[in-house]
């Protein structure tokens, strides 16, 4: 019976983490392969396009985590992954300007824009996201911040295509 308990926890917690990219309180630590389906799924990275990984045990302002980094044909990510929770307290990465060129979309408002930055944020307010845009023709960004549950999220988005084409994100102590 506790066995069955047990692998029943553990499909809970990975189905919790793959859908929500966090690992409920009463579930074991996160491991490496995890933290780096949490950091892929959060950047909208396929697998198969990663390389060079590197997933690295450390601590961030007190907290234990991986610090999981790859390369892809259009940029580099970094993620630091809470190993306790699963959650992100820290992001950045930046997309080729070239490769975006290359990928369809469709334009997005300044509203549109913080929908965007609301949905990679789960539980953050519209409100709270502050943006503008910056620029005009094919330099045109949209420039953001949003500081929710301790993390200041800062980034740009194509109006263009819609996409976030810099995202940085920083636990703030």
């Amino acid at each position: 019976m506790k066995v069955k308990m047990s692998v029943a926890c553990l499909a809970l917690c990975l189905a919790l983490v793959m859908g929500a990219g966090a690992v409920p309180a009463q579930c074991a630590e996160i491991g490496r392969e995890q933290a780096f389906a949490i950091a892929l799924k959060n950047a909208g990275v396929p697998e198969r396009d990663a390389y060079n990984v590197e997933i690295k045990s450390d601590r961030e302002n007190g907290i234990a985590i991986f610090k999981v980094e790859f390369e892809t044909r259009y940029g580099d990510y970094e993620f630091e992954v809470a190993r306790e929770s699963g959650r992100i307290i820290g992001a950045d990465y930046e997309v080729d300007d070239d490769w975006l060129r290359t990928l369809g979309g469709s334009p997005v408002s300044l509203d549109e824009a913080k929908r965007v930055v609301q949905k990679k944020v789960p539980g953050s307010h519209f409100r709270d996201i502050r943006m503008h845009r910056e620029g005009g023709g094919h330099d045109a960004r949209y420039e953001g911040e949003l500081f929710h549950e301790g993390i200041k999220y800062e980034f740009e988005i194509d109006p263009r295509t819609g996409r976030i084409v810099d995202w940085n994100a920083d636990l703030r102590g």
